[in-house]
């Protein structure tokens, strides 16, 4: 007994298992993903006050060191150390599993870590400016490509370590049907697993041409490779990010998934389809036929599309039965009104669907299809979108989710519940300010990844084509919005950190209202011999969910509405040749 107990606990507020070994893993993970976002969020901040052409911050040696690397450290390192702490906890802790060769997971661990550190360590001193996408024949020293080839060997062991324990646990029948959480795991490690097979194709090559074995890399060949993975990394957050909207939702007003079955289609539809918008980023390039690019940016996309879309009707309205449930039946929206905002779950899941939803899905259907993307592309309108669907929307949510876990896998009390509370509206403020600044700059033309757009230091190409007043006050609200946001992002780290090291350690944290179902398959009962409903699945009259339905086809309104002004611009673009 005393034997079972060095390997397990119970945990006192859920009731679930926990593995030891997965839980040091999860803790490992975890702390390293919020070193990474705190670093990533430094320089942001610096970026953004140098975008800023009024302020104009860094000297341009400095601007490109520090684009490259908040590039990697927020859409790579960040993310994927969360994403595999959270990979774990859906094998493992959720199930009341044990893990499986818990070496493979710390070989994985050390192997992100030290590829992620030292490719950190390259990009911000200088040593490897070629962005985020490294496009030959921009050439780095040999040391950066095989320290991101570790990482992503790492992250790939990671997936897989994952995909063993789901099969540990199935064959010991510790579980049946996976939980909706980890089945969108599941979907989140196929999409990872595609994702980073297609980096190292890309980079194996280059680190060969760096060391002289290759005597050139094909450029045409290395961006269609990359971008499966430059692409499918974000759509692995999205995968993640659903599975966290879900939790989300459960944890805290004890919503139940009106259809699960729908919901679990939608995922998988992911699976399918998600990876296919990678072709938008090759509209233009040569070599590709133009039936592949609308194909793929068109039809197949149109059903990852569509799997959003389910999402984004079943969450709200998952939380509208919930809260019609409890009492708050008046009227449309008087169940919105009285959920609880105070709660920093609740409130980092609504901010994260609109960050995501409103301000970064949209804008990524209408610049990721055919033709409206060539008005769009390459200027500030592109990193306004990936901002709003993985800075703001995912980082959002998996900091939400924090607030619960954290205290959960550590056993320690939450502390500065206050910024907490906070924190979510302070980040997702600052977050729309920016996505709005950033957005409407590239809608007037300002270029992405550019120091100087007057060109002060170039007198041949010295130019006040940008220098417009509307301009001048979209950047300052890029500027401001990302000083709001890296107060939020601080406040997170705050109350993070000062829960692992100050927090009071106990094995029941106060967390709310939270119940161990709230992650775990709804049951499914069927109705009596007589046609009466069981119990476990209450009756209800008339159409249960107006709130969400509105809330949804307002949405589709929208999405409609931008949809159409895109295309009556490109109508209006004169695309004359001389």
């Amino acid at each position: 007994m005393q034997a079972v107990a060095a390997l397990q606990r119970r945990c006192q507020v859920t009731g679930l298992l926990v593995d030891r070994s997965a839980e040091r893993l999860i803790m490992a993970n975890a702390v390293t993903a919020v070193v990474y976002l705190a670093i990533g969020g430094l320089l942001a901040l610096l970026i953004a006050l140098t975008r800023w052409q009024a302020i104009h911050l860094l000297p341009y040696e400095s601007f490109y060191a520090f684009v490259s690397t908040h590039g990697m450290v927020m859409l790579i390192f960040w993310i994927i150390f969360f994403e595999v702490a959270g990979l774990i906890f859906g094998s493992t802790v959720l199930l009341s599993a044990r893990m499986v060769v818990p070496t493979l997971g710390w070989i994985a661990y050390g192997m992100m870590l030290i590829g992620s550190v030292v490719a950190t360590y390259l990009m911000v001193t200088g040593q490897a400016i070629v962005m985020f996408t490294s496009y030959p024949p921009l050439k780095a020293p040999p040391l950066y490509y095989a320290a991101v080839l570790v990482f992503a060997v790492g992250a790939i062991l990671a997936v897989v370590h994952f995909i063993i324990n789901l099969v540990g646990a199935r064959l010991r029948g510790d579980v049946g049907s996976l939980p909706l959480f980890t089945f969108a795991l599941l979907g989140a490690a196929i999409i990872a697993l595609w994702s980073l097979l297609a980096g190292a194709a890309a980079l194996l090559p280059v680190f060969l041409w760096t060391v002289g074995l290759v005597p050139s890399v094909d450029p045409g060949v290395y961006r269609l490779l990359y971008w499966g993975l430059g692409h499918g990394a974000q759509q692995i957050n999205l995968a993640a990010m659903v599975a966290v909207w879900y939790g989300l939702a459960s944890l805290t007003t004890g919503a139940k998934v009106v259809n699960e079955g729908f919901s679990r289609i939608a995922i998988v539809l992911y699976v399918l389809f998600i990876n296919m918008g990678a072709m938008h980023h090759l509209q233009v390039d040569p070599g590709i036929g133009t039936w592949v690019r609308n194909v793929n940016v068109s039809y197949f996309m149109y059903g990852a599309v569509i799997g959003s879309l389910i999402h984004a009707f079943s969450i709200p309205a998952s939380v509208e039965l919930a809260m019609r449930e409890k009492g708050f039946r008046q009227g449309l929206f008087t169940w919105l009104r009285r959920a609880p905002w105070g709660e920093p779950g609740f409130a980092a899941l609504v901010t994260s669907l609109f960050l995501f939803g409103v301000m970064g899905g949209v804008s990524g259907v209408i610049i990721g299809g055919p033709f409206v993307n060539m008005i769009s592309h390459n200027t500030l309108l592109v990193p306004a979108h990936f901002h709003m669907t993985v800075v703001a929307g995912t980082t959002a949510a998996f900091m939400g989710i924090s607030y619960y876990l954290v205290p959960l896998i550590f056993q320690r009390q939450l502390v500065l519940r206050s910024w907490a509370r906070l924190q979510p509206y302070v980040y997702a403020l600052g977050m729309t300010i920016f996505g709005l600044g950033m957005g409407l700059a590239g809608h007037w033309g300002v270029p992405r990844r550019h120091w100087d757009i007057t060109f002060s230091t170039a007198r041949a190409l010295r130019t006040d084509i940008f220098e417009q007043p509307e301009i001048a006050v979209f950047l300052a609200g890029l500027g401001i919005g990302a000083i709001i946001a890296v107060i939020g992002g601080a406040m997170f780290v705050a109350v993070i950190v000062g829960t692992v090291l100050l927090g009071r350690r106990t094995a029941t944290p106060a967390l709310g209202k939270i119940a161990p179902e709230a992650f775990l398959p709804v049951p499914i009962a069927a109705g009596g011999s007589d046609g009466e409903v069981s119990a476990a699945e209450p009756s209800h009259e008339g159409f249960e969910v107006p709130g969400a339905l509105v809330l949804a086809l307002a949405f589709l309104a929208l999405f409609a509405l931008l949809y159409a002004i895109s295309w009556y611009e490109l109508s209006s673009v004169p695309w004359g040749i001389h």
